[in-house]
């Protein structure tokens, strides 16, 4: 009986290989084209919205197309981080995917975030502290990456 039983729990054991191809077959289908078609229209919402903000620049402040653009960003920023705030730029989030994340708001979104989480632990620790953990590598790449094509640049076009 005993011996059995040896054999029965043998068969059982799964290699790890025999468990991730059993587990594939239980996975739940992505999605991808769906997912796709809400980050290319919730992304260009906010594009859209951006630009109907640089228009009212334009319109009643008397700016030019060029001069537009700072006062356009900060203002999608000051959006982003007061729907954050509120709790509804993560239900975009959540929907949208990359749609929102890939915008400026969603850098916004992300140093919000990680403000609101930690500060409890106080302003200086906290969310001094933790406020740029997840978009400090953002702007070390963006810095980065933007010093390697002005100097590319400048060698190749004296």
């Amino acid at each position: 009986m005993a011996e059995n039983q040896v054999k029965q729990r043998k068969s059982l054991q799964l290699t790890p290989e025999a468990y991730s191809e059993k587990a594939q077959q239980h996975r739940p289908k992505k999605k991808v084209g769906f997912n796709c078609l809400k980050a290319f229209l919730v992304g260009g919402f906010i594009c859209a919205i951006g630009q109907g903000i640089s228009n009212f620049y334009i319109t009643f402040f008397d700016f030019t197309e060029k001069t537009a653009g700072n006062p356009t960003v900060a203002t999608l920023i000051f959006i982003a981080v007061l729907l954050t705030g509120f709790g509804v730029y993560d239900n975009i989030g959540q929907f949208a995917g990359a749609g929102s994340a890939v915008p400026v708001t969603g850098f916004a979104n992300s140093i919000a975030s990680s403000a609101i989480e930690h500060r409890s632990e106080g302003y200086v620790l906290g969310v001094g502290g933790n406020m740029f953990k997840l978009a400090g590598s953002v702007i070390v790449f963006g810095v980065v990456a933007s010093f390697v094509v002005v100097l590319i640049k400048k060698l190749l076009f004296l």
